[in-house]
């Protein structure tokens, strides 16, 4: 075990520093050929800022995976990709997928894509990892289902990867919040595979974690006028959001006989999910009923709320951070005592009781 989690280490160590190094220069070059996410009325920022900083992602967990499995590799290591770390299979057309979103949000962020273009775009990468072998298999005893077929199994798992990217980037409205939320994923997720011996994947995590953290530092301690504050993009939310879809869906994946501490598998793949993705059904819905196109952006998810009752972004941030964190911990300890479908209605209860109470302080604010 020693030697995965030196190799662990050295991999987020080397994503930390890579991106460090690379977001800078993004930043650089993002002024001088004046490429920023400009601000309007939709938009809670008012400085030009460039919104670039995705494009550190997948080229430094690439470089950082490679770089750390060839080491390995050139020094006798062959461990590194036997079996026992784990299919290599799915792992690399998860890759795979990650270069095609990366490819199309870098084309969204400088010269604009359509929505059913990026559709198109993650329903090819979803097939992309069904092919490598991820797919939704277990229902794990949500209202009594447990293995599904493939006929269910793969649709459901186009539309559980098209919903979780999608998820990722529409919560990214203020400082730090689709990072901080994925960085709580990918260490949840990463310490998790660790623990069960799934290390490919918890490569995986680690590495995201490693890009992630520097971009935070940037996105919220930066200082626009000052040319150090950067946006994570379409380009990043699009490949972090196949990143976790891979991670949530593997997880959901683990084979009865590799459960470690009795938890729930789906409970441990979705809840660090669980804020994004139920702010986005939310907000459909809510858009469906208002008579809106449900793929336009507003102004009416959580973090929005929370700004409307008098919070700063970043204490907007820290709120849903620490509530994921919460809800992580709560979910997976009761999942071992108590049945998954009592655990999905007290989750959703406490959703719905928290948006009606900041519904409620919002209009009470506006009345004043």
């Amino acid at each position: 075990m020693s030697f995965w989690l030196i190799n662990c280490i050295a991999l987020f160590a080397l994503c930390v520093l890579f991106a460090g190094i690379i977001i800078p220069q993004i930043l650089l070059i993002a002024f001088r050929k004046k490429l920023f996410d400009e601000p309007d009325e939709r938009k809670i920022h008012t400085s030009l800022v460039p919104r670039l900083g995705g494009i550190a992602f997948t080229p430094v967990i690439f470089f950082s995976l490679f770089l750390v499995v060839g080491v390995n590799l050139a020094l006798g290591h062959s461990a590194i990709l036997s079996p026992d770390t784990g299919e290599l299979c799915p792992v690399l057309f998860g890759l795979c997928a990650m270069l095609v979103l990366f490819v199309v949000g870098i084309a969204d962020d400088l010269i604009g894509v359509r929505y059913r273009a990026k559709f198109v775009a993650q329903i090819l990468c979803a097939c992309m990892l069904i092919i490598g072998g991820i797919w939704f298999n277990n229902f794990h005893g949500i209202m009594g289902l447990g293995h599904v077929s493939p006929w269910f199994g793969f649709p459901f798992t186009v539309l559980l990867v098209v919903f979780i990217i999608n998820a990722i980037n529409l919560i990214d409205g203020i400082d730090g919040l689709a990072s901080g939320l994925s960085a709580i994923a990918s260490l949840v997720y990463g310490v998790i595979f660790f623990l069960m011996g799934e290390y490919l994947y918890t490569m995986l995590a680690f590495a995201t974690l490693g890009v992630l953290l520097p971009f935070f530092y940037y996105n919220v301690f930066g200082d626009a006028e000052k040319h150090s504050k950067i946006f994570m993009g379409d380009t990043g939310s699009l490949t972090i959001g196949i990143v976790l879809s891979i991670l949530s869906l593997r997880m959901n994946m683990t084979p009865s006989d590799q459960i470690i501490w009795n938890f729930n598998p789906i409970v441990a793949a979705f809840i660090p999910l669980f804020v994004p993705c139920c702010d986005v059904v939310r907000v459909y819905l809510h858009r469906v009923r208002n008579g809106k196109n449900p793929f336009l952006p507003d102004k009416n998810h959580i973090h929005h709320k929370l700004l409307s009752i008098g919070l700063t972004q970043r204490w907007a941030m820290i709120s849903l951070i620490s509530s994921t964190f919460f809800m992580v911990v709560f979910n997976i300890l009761m999942s071992m005592v108590l049945n998954v479908n009592a655990l999905i209605i007290i989750d959703v209860l406490m959703w719905g009781l928290a948006n009606i109470w900041l519904a409620r302080l919002s209009a009470r604010r506006k009345a004043k």
